[in-house]
């Protein structure tokens, strides 16, 4: 009668460290892996104790009732609870206007490698080339405005 208790209790333990794993303390930690190392011996006790058709029933039992834990779980919706559900689909600089317009001139304040940064009428702003070095410190034209892209050319 004890072995019994030994066997289910070790199981037991072991399936709800396993649960505790996969909910509160998610990735492969010491909870888990204590909660296999748990189900593993009530069921090697249960081999050794009772020979291998006890032990294969009682390893088959704890499959099954971890398959149902497992299933229950997700139909119950236990998992929404940890689950994010919002997602964002704001885009960053969205609420900064372009204050440039096709043809505005202004200095480039970085080499434009076709990268950088322009600056037109007291407005800083990244701009970029359509693959031209320009010098620091060159006259820029903008040309085209493609969503939040300023694209320039050297002014000759």
């Amino acid at each position: 009668m004890v072995t019994w208790i030994v066997v289910i209790s070790l199981i037991v333990i072991g399936l709800a460290l396993l649960i505790i794993e996969l909910i509160f303390v998610p990735g492969t930690t010491v909870v888990g892996i204590m909660g296999l190392v748990c189900t593993a011996a009530g069921i090697w006790v249960s081999f050794k104790q009772f020979g291998p058709t006890v032990g294969w029933t009682v390893s088959g039992l704890a499959a099954v009732v971890a398959g149902g834990l497992f299933v229950y779980s997700f139909r119950a919706g236990a998992w929404k609870k940890f689950a994010l559900l919002n997602t964002i689909d704001s885009k960053v600089n969205q609420d900064h206007p372009i204050l440039v317009d096709i043809g505005s001139e202004g200095i480039a304040l970085s080499a434009l490698r076709p990268i950088g940064k322009a600056e037109f009428d007291d407005n800083e702003m990244e701009v970029r080339t359509l693959g031209e070095f320009v010098n620091t410190h060159s006259p820029v034209r903008v040309i085209k405005i493609e969503g939040r892209k300023v694209i320039v050319e050297p002014i000759n």
